[in-house]
């Protein structure tokens, strides 16, 4: 149970994480991190974004079903 909350934590920081570095209308953080960088690497820029968003969603239902379980037990 201690491993599960832990996990729990864990996954809780990273959709937090997954979240500010979403771009969203005006640009966001990732577009302050980012800081021009896709001028010089050209669409990776975009790629990252996609992955920070897949990623992102992955962790959503991963904390869903976590939350779950942490629920019942």
């Amino acid at each position: 149970m201690f491993v599960l909350r832990v996990l729990h934590l864990i996954v809780s920081i990273g959709v937090i994480v997954g979240v500010l570095l979403q771009s969203g209308k005006s640009a966001g953080l990732s577009g302050t991190i980012d800081g021009g960088a896709t001028e010089f690497f050209g669409s990776s820029g975009r790629r990252l974004e996609q992955k920070i968003n897949k990623a992102t969603g992955a962790g959503a239902v991963i904390f869903m079903l976590l939350s779950l379980i942490l629920a019942v037990v």
